[in-house]
């Protein structure tokens, strides 16, 4: 059954990132490239807008690929996928994903 909404697709994201050290690497690169977009813009240059994808990617991909043993959903809806990267890290941060331990997730996949 193909995905209706952004709900829908936010709950299967999840879905794909139940692995731990996925997790973490979707986070570590989520903030570097936080970091390289925000030094983007303060130093007004646009290559770390390219460094950060590039590091937030490669995290991401590895995740998947290596520990997931998955495809990453960007490949099929991109816009949704980076979307959720972000509200990942967000739940994540408010404590409502686990970075340790899937048993202490406040939103099941």
């Amino acid at each position: 059954m193909p995905i209706k909404n952004y709900s829908e697709f936010y709950r299967f994201y999840l879905t794909e990132h139940r692995n731990i050290t996925s997790r973490r690497l979707h986070a570590a690169g989520s903030s570097i490239g936080l970091y390289f977009f925000s030094k983007a813009i303060t130093q007004r240059k646009p290559r770390y807008f390219a460094y950060g994808l590039i590091a937030g990617y490669a995290c991401a991909w590895v995740g998947h690929f290596v520990f997931e043993q998955n495809k990453p959903a960007s490949f099929k809806q991109p816009l949704y996928s980076f979307i959720s990267d972000w509200r990942m890290l967000s739940d994540i941060v408010r404590g409502n994903l686990s970075l340790t331990d899937r048993s202490k997730d406040k939103i099941p996949s």
